[in-house]
């Protein structure tokens, strides 16, 4: 996959709501660039000729297959305007799941194995498609309902399908390859690499050697694979990771060394850049709507 030097990645959605179901049918160009949310993402395909590219890996999707899109992923859908694409959409809000958990049972387990796993993807037996089927189509009908009780049953549907998808996933078997799924193991360390190091020192020599690779191989490669160059990569998931940081309370200059930016004005740059606002304006404005919100 080559995404262009210009691609753009970028935060695409706000969520407020304890989560947002969408039912999308469309035929159309793909227009579609790099992302990532700030919140966890569940994707039902229902029909269409599409490839999800999620952190570098590619899925080739079948009708009703489940992806799970963490929360900061970079991910891009390649769509195919011959067909139509028909999908359903789920932004969870972390909050709302934690208050349900019970028993150390865990609603996001499959996010956190996703990851683990490194595999978005949920491929379910015939025999599990007609109560998943039938549990969306509840939901959705609650999600359009305003009578009586609509809030408490629309939100208990919502967590009987989070139940039904964990136990999808924790189902699933991880040793089992999937044809459906494109990528490069090269590639798939790098970036795993690259994500627990980001507070440490990141050049191209420097993976290039540690992953025994030609460097300039090694960066044609990435970016045939991911759609970005290493440099673009590690830069916008230093700013995602500073954001996080920010949101905390970190004083500016602390989130500077804690991500691995080389000296402040870069990550100034950077992170102005990716989000419009400085750190220090972004921390002050995080800061100001959490206390509307309280």
């Amino acid at each position: 996959m080559d995404g262009g030097e210009n691609n753009e990645i970028r935060k695409r959605g706000y969520l407020n709501e304890d989560f947002l179901f969408f039912k999308l049918k469309d035929k159309k160009k793909n227009e579609i660039e790099f992302h990532y949310h700030d919140f966890n993402k569940i994707i039902i395909f229902l029909s269409g000729d599409v490839t999800y590219i999620i952190e570098g890996k590619s899925y080739t999707l079948k009708p009703w297959d489940i992806l799970l899109v963490n929360k900061y992923d970079l991910h891009l859908p390649i769509i195919s305007p011959h067909a139509t694409y028909e999908r359903i959409i789920l932004w969870l809000n972390p909050n709302f799941l934690d208050a349900h958990n019970r028993n150390n049972c865990d609603l996001q387990s499959c996010f956190l194995l996703a990851r683990e796993r490194k595999m978005n993807l949920i491929r379910p037996d015939k025999k599990d498609i007609p109560s998943l089927k039938q549990t969306l189509d509840d939901l959705e009908k609650a999600c359009g309902d305003t009578s009586f009780g609509s809030e408490i049953l629309k939100n208990s549907l919502f967590i009987q399908l989070m139940v039904k998808i964990n136990r999808l996933f924790l189902g699933t078997d991880a040793q089992k390859k999937l044809e459906d799924v494109r990528y490069d193991p090269r590639i798939e360390s790098i970036i795993s690499y690259i994500n627990d190091n980001l507070d440490e020192e990141l050049t191209v020599d420097i993976l290039s050697g540690t992953f025994y690779m030609n460097k300039y191989y090694l960066m044609h490669l990435f970016k045939q694979e991911t759609g970005h160059t290493i440099h673009n990569y590690i830069q916008k998931k230093r700013a995602i990771m500073a954001s996080d940081y920010l949101k905390k309370g970190l004083p500016a200059g602390e989130v500077c060394s804690l991500c691995g930016f080389g000296d402040y004005s870069t990550f100034v740059r950077i992170f102005k850049k990716e989000f419009a606002l400085s750190p220090k304006q972004y921390s002050k404005a995080y800061s100001n709507m959490s206390e509307y919100h309280i």
